[in-house]
């Protein structure tokens, strides 16, 4: 979907400045690019596609519906199999993140999505599949989608909405002037446009300090930091291999699919495949830059809960993971 963006990043980096691609900083630069680029334009396509719901669509209509009481938490499944079909990183799921928050969308159905989106995509299952197999890509697809949906009931029950930032709650009040204004009105499409691209615009000027120090931290990250390096905290003999592994792997950041390949090299190095798939799922699922950019949409305490009961999750199935397999 983003290659183009990444032919252009290769050709500004390689040919441009001249670095060599396989030179760290080369590494690091071209990262920060493509996903400075590729998250700026989410962030514009998916706040302008909200708005645009947000315009025709009453948002307390949309809450109400989801926060009725379904059965088995239906809400928080469907948000977590609408991560499946997404194919975005962590820091790449917060657009879309900020755009539910906005269209008032409960937190914990959110949170459902944001858990899922990274975690488990086409893309990563169709390696998975080549890479272990169709009984191991159901578990993994079958796990990443109870801990979205799971840890989303978890956060709905704590009921963490105060936790949100003044930003948030700003937009929100936002949105509902807008939307009344569109209902009071009756205007057309093309009237509707400039009010929608004004609230596009107030958005991005607020989130776009967070995206590049975010990005930058994960650039600097994927660049520098040495392959093999936390293989010697996972081996089967370490009790703590799992939380351990968890834990080590929230400083790096990468997509599913960049870091199976990894995941493959751990397994055939005698790592167990539930160490392994905790290492790969706090890797994609939580991150720093991740962190970074929440943190214009939630509190410190906030995140600090969010990565919390996620973190717990995760080392959950890496055990049971473990056991079973």
């Amino acid at each position: 979907m983003f290659d183009w963006i990444q032919k252009i990043s290769n050709y500004f980096v390689n040919n441009v400045l001249g670095l060599d691609p396989k030179n760290h900083l080369s590494e690091a630069l071209n990262f920060f690019i493509y996903d400075t680029t590729k998250i700026l334009l989410l962030l514009v396509i998916i706040i302008f596609l909200m708005g645009i719901i947000n315009s025709y669509f009453p948002i307390d209509r949309v809450r109400n519906y989801l926060s009725r009481n379904k059965l088995y938490g239906f809400e928080y499944l469907m948000a977590s199999l609408f991560g499946v079909v997404t194919p975005f990183c962590s820091c790449s799921s917060v657009p879309l993140f900020i755009g539910f928050v906005k269209g008032g969308i409960p937190l914990g159905v959110t949170f459902a999505f944001l858990v899922t989106s990274p975690l488990v995509n086409e893309v990563a299952i169709g390696l998975f599949i080549g890479l272990f197999g169709l009984k191991m890509t159901a578990i993994y697809i079958i796990s990443g989608i109870l801990l979205g949906t799971i840890s989303g009931i978890i956060l709905q029950k704590l009921k963490l909405e105060k936790y949100l930032t003044p930003w948030v709650k700003e937009v929100l009040a936002n949105a509902q002037k807008e939307q009344n204004a569109f209902q009071d009105e009756q205007q057309t499409f093309k009237q509707r446009l400039p009010i929608i691209w004004k609230e596009v615009v107030t958005i991005l000027k607020g989130v776009i300090p967070y995206v590049i120090v975010g990005i930058a931290i994960g650039g600097l990250m994927h660049g520098y930091i040495p392959e093999g390096f936390f293989e010697q905290y996972m081996n089967k003999e370490n009790l703590l291999a799992v939380p351990i592994a968890t834990i080590l792997a929230v400083p790096m950041y990468s997509n599913a699919s960049g870091i199976l390949p990894v995941v493959q090299v751990l397994v055939t190095k005698g790592i167990p495949i539930g160490t392994a798939i905790a290492f790969m799922m706090g890797v994609v699922g939580l991150s720093l830059p991740e962190a970074m950019l929440l943190k214009k949409v939630m509190t410190m305490k906030l995140i600090g809960i969010f990565f919390g009961v996620v973190t717990l999750c995760i080392i959950i199935s890496g055990y049971v993971f473990n056991l079973v397999l």
